[in-house]
């Protein structure tokens, strides 16, 4: 399975996560499978607000789950009919929410739980 994390800054599993999808610069993907991780720019970093294209953004790359601080309802909606989870990030690091999901600890977020603002999120 393949985990995706939007990310500020690449320190592997010890960054911390973002608080918002569709700003975030950077996505670390984690395999639980090979315990191998992987790095994508955001391609889609510039997009107008509402208008977040998550398939672009992650340039393509097919993931199972994003876990994240926030997220807009569009990029949900847009996440999920790809067949694409999408989880609250609960503690800071990769490697701690990992650990989260992994125990079943992590809340689904569904469209009523989308930001209604873009940017900076604070959840």
């Amino acid at each position: 399975m393949k985990l995706c994390f939007p990310v500020k800054k690449n320190n592997g599993l010890e960054s911390i996560v973002f608080n918002h999808f569709g700003s975030s610069p950077l996505f670390i993907v984690f395999n639980t499978e090979t315990n191998e991780t992987g790095l994508i720019n955001n391609q889609d970093l510039g997009h107008v607000h509402g208008m977040c294209n998550p398939f672009k953004a992650l340039n393509g790359e097919i993931v199972d789950v994003i876990i994240v601080g926030g997220i807009g309802a569009g990029a949900i909606r847009k996440l999920n009919s790809m067949g694409i989870k999408v989880y609250r990030a609960s503690e800071d690091t990769i490697r701690k929410n990992i650990e989260l999901f992994e125990s079943n600890s992590l809340a689904e977020l569904s469209i009523d739980d989308a930001c209604t603002h873009h940017g900076e999120c604070d959840h």
